[in-house]
């Protein structure tokens, strides 16, 4: 019995070993499937790597190889703000929320040339964040946003928080006759906390 158990454990062994050789053979001389089992071997490789370094690893080395632009502080008008879109020299991408104007360079996939939210760059975007409307703003004159909802104004004013904890604070976006800030008479302290809106104080 054990001899009869032997033998059909080494027939199951020869033929294992028969198929894989077959399947060697099959892999390795025939030039279309070498190619097929490459591509497999790369798209495997890929995964792997994309998995190991992750999304976040591929931006901080595009961050680390872009110079990082000293700090702005002014007010804009509509007119401009408009250059700053991140198409210029400097790249450099601004974007005007509830009155204020935010340096979303470090966002530039989002917000610079290309990315999902691009018509927002050197633009108000307050009534877009408002209207869930990525068209781009082209009017020329403030936008004093007073037909908006109160829903609506509470969504801009969400937004605004949300870009001032994230984005470095640059200035207002004045109003039509309104005079900029002399900023170079103010604490260092005072330019990274961005006013309250004209519109908020109303409210308030």
């Amino acid at each position: 019995m054990d001899t009869q158990n032997t033998i059909e454990t080494d027939a199951t062994v020869e033929e294992s070993s028969s198929f894989l050789a077959a399947a060697f053979r099959e892999i390795f001389y025939s030039p279309m499937n070498l190619a097929l089992l490459s591509i497999i071997v790369f798209l495997v490789y890929k995964i792997v790597r994309d998995r190991t370094e992750g999304p976040g690893a591929r931006d901080l080395s595009q961050q680390q190889a872009e110079p990082e632009l000293p700090k702005l502080r002014r007010d804009f008008t509509i007119k401009e703000l408009r250059p700053y879109d991140g198409n210029q020299p400097d790249g450099r991408v601004l974007v005007a929320v509830n009155g204020n104007v935010y340096d979303v360079t470090k966002g530039k996939r989002f917000y610079g040339p290309g990315g999902p939210y691009a018509t927002f760059a050197g633009r108000d975007a307050s009534r877009n964040l408002a209207t869930f409307s990525v068209v781009a703003n082209e009017k020329d004159e403030y936008d004093d946003l007073s037909d908006l909802g109160a829903m609506e104004m509470d969504s801009v004013r969400d937004w605004d928080m949300q870009f001032k904890e994230k984005y470095d604070y640059v200035g207002k976006l004045l109003r039509n006759g309104e005079q900029p800030t002399d900023y170079d008479n103010e604490n260092d302290d005072d330019d990274e906390v961005p006013p309250v809106a004209a519109d908020d104080k109303k409210k308030d």
